[in-house]
């Protein structure tokens, strides 16, 4: 799986965007998480907002705090009706549209198709409000959310028998517990993160997922919807960035030079298969100098064949393709020890001038190394972007964090976004803080802990993110593939993450907060706005925040079709007066649950 990590001890980090491959069958666990503050329908953040006073640019009638119920805000009966959405069959609960497992079923199986990403037919969309699960509770605040998730809101007692002796996961009471072990590391992640440490200067790179976010480090991990379903939901309520993703046969939706590490621990993945595919869309990602991790079989393999119930020499084959397509890919090989190997890119194409008299060597056209969504992978290298000397970084030298979150990224001083410079780059930075400082006098306790798992729904160069960051928060960056501008290599540039994206979302009940700037202007004749809130609603949790920025005529369709959706809602005015077409719409979810009967019930 993809995850970009960002690095840093208790006050500063230096920048390291981490792909995590997560196992076929097995998820790569330590990916952090957050959970609610204790099982009571109160929450002391609530405080926050009480004392705001008389402060007439705080929205009285919204409540951002989590209380599970409360009266509804009023509204204005001379507005026509909006279309009342009915809430889904409580079957429903867990529905992920493109991720169907009864569709899933009716792709082949050959090179994981099946798990990959098959959306639903206009007349398969559900038109309906996915249900919270009886006793769904908010997650614990980070990073409490870490070590504990609450039983009612993932339900999936399978995985405590099936990682029994991996000291991955534990049921206790009402809650799953994460004692920090894993497949490969069954004495704990900082153990394991320690061992790799001592080769690769991480420095500040306490452990993967959920351990990382000790030091400030966000890892991106993602995991295919398989018998293990709840892995990567686990990872989310946990509050820590993840997707459902498979290599197969698409490429991932990410940006070329994306990641400093690509890590897999025990994914099964056959990395020697098709021509060494799957090797070279880690390579593609990678940026100049970054390392990949393999731990797990076949590393090992004279030692491990027996416990691992597999013939030495299938393993010792599966070995030798790897380091022979590790040459091909001009990685070297610096470490190995134990089940782990560690190969690091070269930091330019200077020490790979052999390759070319290899036949095997087919490089991909530079322009298409960015264009990703719905796109095969091809067996073939992807090319370094030219340097002036033999020690310069391919594709720039990017600084450490914090610094690295306002410097100019290398795409755009080399003016690869067509239409954005420097100057733009740095008004549109300007911009957001702006915008940002609006938000705050609308809701106060937006940067406060109370929302840690963030969407940026049309994210641009990152300025919102980069505005609002903190080690309480991470905000997923969501490029459209609809963008004028392709934008995200720019937002990893900047020691964000992000991903290109579509109408259609991921995991319901996911998010905290979602921002939505210009979506539904962009999207206009290409997603339906029914569909694209239904889905807003489908990964929004109960309780959770909207922020809409858009023309005021879109703005007020939008709260039409919200009001029917269980939302309260309140329209406000740019930070710049009345006389601004652009409004913010600011919404909140209303805590409701399925209940045992089959229907819904407000608490």
């Amino acid at each position: 799986m993809a995850t970009k990590i960002i690095s840093a001890d208790s006050r500063t980090r230096s920048s390291i965007s981490i792909f995590i491959v997560v196992g076929l069958c097995c998820f790569f666990y330590i990916l952090g998480a957050w959970q609610r503050s204790g099982f009571g329908k109160g929450d002391s953040i609530a405080v926050e907002m009480t004392k705001s006073g008389a402060d007439c640019s705080i929205i009285s009638n919204l409540n951002f705090e989590t209380h599970h119920g409360g009266e509804p805000v009023t509204t204005d009966d001379s507005e026509s009706k909006p279309k009342v959405f009915k809430p889904c069959r409580s079957k429903y609960i867990d529905y992920t549209p493109c991720q169907h497992q009864k569709r899933a079923m009716t792709f082949p199986r050959e090179n994981m198709v099946y798990r990959e990403r098959h959306c639903p037919a206009e007349n398969e969309k559900l038109h309906c409000l996915i249900p919270a699960p009886e006793g769904y509770v908010t997650p614990f605040p980070w990073p409490k959310s870490r070590d504990y998730v609450p039983y009612a809101n993932a339900p999936y007692k399978s995985l405590t028998v099936e990682k029994a002796v991996q000291n991955w996961i534990q049921y206790e009471g009402n809650v799953f517990r994460f004692p920090g072990g894993g497949t490969q590391f069954p004495q704990g992640a900082d153990a394991y993160i320690n061992q790799l440490a001592s080769v690769i200067q991480l420095i500040m790179v306490a452990s993967w997922g959920a351990y990382l976010l000790k030091k400030n480090v966000i890892a991106m991990s993602f995991a295919p919807r398989d018998n293990h379903e709840a892995q990567v939901q686990f990872a989310l309520e946990r509050g820590v960035p993840a997707v459902i993703g498979v290599l197969g046969t698409i490429k991932l939706p990410y940006p070329s030079r994306a990641f400093d590490m690509a890590h897999c621990s025990r994914c099964l993945i056959p990395w020697g298969a098709n021509d060494g595919i799957y090797m070279m869309e880690v390579d593609r990602v990678l940026r100049p100098g970054g390392y990949w991790v393999l731990s797990g079989p076949p590393i090992n393999w004279r030692n491990n064949y027996k416990a691992w119930l597999r013939p030495k020499e299938e393993l010792q084959e599966e070995q030798r393709k790897i380091e022979d397509i590790a040459r091909l890919l001009c990685w070297e090989k610096k470490y190995e020890q134990g089940e782990i190997a560690i190969w690091q890119k070269r930091v330019n194409a200077g020490a790979c001038s052999g390759r070319q008299d290899d036949a095997r060597a087919t490089f991909c056209k530079a322009e298409e190394t960015d264009d990703t969504w719905y796109k095969n992978m091809e067996p073939c290298i992807s090319p370094y972007p030219d340097v002036n000397s033999p020690d310069e970084v391919s594709g720039g030298e990017l600084q450490p964090f914090p610094k690295r979150l306002y410097a100019v990224p290398p795409r755009v001083a080399s003016g690869s976004i067509p239409g954005v410079s420097v100057e733009t780059y740095l008004e549109d930075n300007k911009l957001w803080k702006k915008h940002l400082n609006a938000y705050k006098k609308i809701n106060k306790i937006i940067d406060s802990g109370r929302y840690r798992n963030i969407m940026d729904m049309n994210a641009g160069l990152g300025g919102f993110a980069a505005a609002l960051e903190s080690p309480k928060l991470w905000v997923m960056n969501v490029v459209p593939t609809i963008a004028e501008k392709s934008t995200l290599g720019a937002v990893y540039e900047r020691g964000l993450i992000g991903i290109y994206h579509d109408c259609f979302l991921y995991i319901p009940r996911t998010y905290d907060l979602i921002h939505a700037h210009g979506v539904f202007s962009l999207y206009k004749d290409k997603c339906d706005a029914e569909d694209i809130l239904l889905e807003m609603d489908r990964i929004l949790r109960p309780e959770g925040a909207v922020i809409f920025r858009d023309e005021v005529d879109v703005l007020i369709k939008v709260k039409k079709i919200v009001g029917g959706m269980r939302w309260d809602t309140k329209l406000v005015d740019h930070e710049d007066g009345p006389l601004v077409s652009e409004k913010i719409l600011v919404a909140v979810k209303q805590y409701w649950v399925v209940s045992a009967e089959n229907s819904t019930s407000s608490q």
